[in-house]
């Protein structure tokens, strides 16, 4: 953490990082449709899936039961990173009306599973991948966010478009 960034969240006002005040507004859950299972992890399963309204693709995360302070924690800092380099755009967040599982929509990013991308990659991919996540890095950090959980599996990299996305926003962290 470069010592500029330190002390970014105490020149911040309280709604910036005061989780607990985050008032949700959900969307409609049947303006999506599941394409397929692209992935999951310790709090959620990622899906492929469809805005039926304007059929745009998008990933459709559906979060396995967790408290909800956790939910609003994830929301409040994809929307202080909205718009930010590198890091994926929250769309929308809705639930299912019956079982109350929240799920967040995320823009649709074409990923290549690491494994098979990068034993493709020659050094100018590596060093401008690098230099992407770095920028996404980088921006977080001027939020007064941590990402905590840099890895392959966190890392959605669209080679065809030379587009690198920044993943798994529940492990941020706030300091200051």
């Amino acid at each position: 953490m470069a010592r500029v960034y330190a002390d970014v969240n105490q020149n911040m006002p309280r709604s910036y990082w005061d989780y607990d005040s985050v008032n949700i507004s959900w969307g409609v859950l049947e303006n999506y449709e599941v394409v397929r299972k692209i992935g999951r992890g310790k709090y959620s399963e990622v899906f492929e899936g469809i805005n039926v309204v304007n059929y745009q693709k998008c990933v459709i995360k559906v979060l396995k039961p967790v408290k909800k302070k956790k939910i609003k924690r994830e929301i409040k800092i994809l929307q202080n990173l909205a718009g930010g380099p590198n890091v994926v755009a929250l769309l929308d967040v809705v639930r299912d009306s019956q079982s109350k599982t929240p799920s967040l929509i995320f823009e649709h990013v074409n990923n290549t599973d690491f494994r098979s991308l990068y034993p493709k990659f020659n050094d100018l991919d590596v060093r401008y991948y690098i230099n992407e996540l770095l920028k996404a890095l980088d921006f977080c950090h001027s939020k007064g966010i941590m990402h905590r959980d840099v890895k392959p599996h966190n890392v959605m990299i669209d080679h065809e478009n030379r587009k690198a996305c920044l993943l798994a926003l529940r492990s941020f962290l706030t300091w200051g």
